[in-house]
């Protein structure tokens, strides 16, 4: 099992909320091919469920990426931690849930995990991601790889990341 989980998320049919499965498509073309994701597995669905809890086990690290239609361009990088929020008793949850699913489940913290929040602006039903967002996940792309290869220590000092904490 790959050390580092990147789990991407969100419906291609919306709009710019196929930013995270947009991610995945352009991380899987280099997997082959790229050293910085040799230690990386890389999983997409159209939203977080309990379920996903059991994919973070044996992981070191987390990165889950979603479009968002509230952070500022191009993306948001943070810290997570767990929380029971309200979206525990939904059909879609949010990364902090999961995560505190998975602490409830195992009696022990999580692994380091972080959200990637790509700023989306169309999330119509049946519409392609905009060029905003398309730039954005460009700019996602490249941050990505740079954190990448940076040691996992220092993922929170990486230029372009908000240092403070979000749940």
């Amino acid at each position: 099992m790959a050390p580092t989980l990147i789990f991407t998320y969100g419906n291609p049919s919306r709009g710019d909320d196929g930013l995270g499965p947009a991610m995945f498509e352009l991380l899987e073309i280099d997997k082959p091919s790229e050293r910085y994701l040799d230690d990386v597995e890389l999983l997409t669905d159209y939203q977080l469920q309990i379920e996903h809890s059991v994919d973070i086990e044996h992981r070191d690290r987390v990165l889950f990426i979603d479009a968002s239609v509230s952070a500022e361009a191009p993306y948001e990088f943070y810290q997570l931690h767990p929380d029971r929020d309200n979206s525990y008793t939904t059909h879609a949850m949010s990364p902090a849930s999961v995560l505190d699913v998975y602490q409830q489940i195992n009696q022990r913290i999580p692994p380091p995990s972080y959200m990637l929040s790509i700023r989306g602006y169309n999330f119509g039903l049946g519409q392609e991601l905009s060029q905003q967002a398309r730039l954005n996940l460009q700019r996602g792309y490249k941050f990505i790889k740079q954190l990448l290869t940076t040691d996992h220590e220092h993922w929170l000092t990486i230029r372009g990341s908000d240092d403070k904490e979000k749940q």
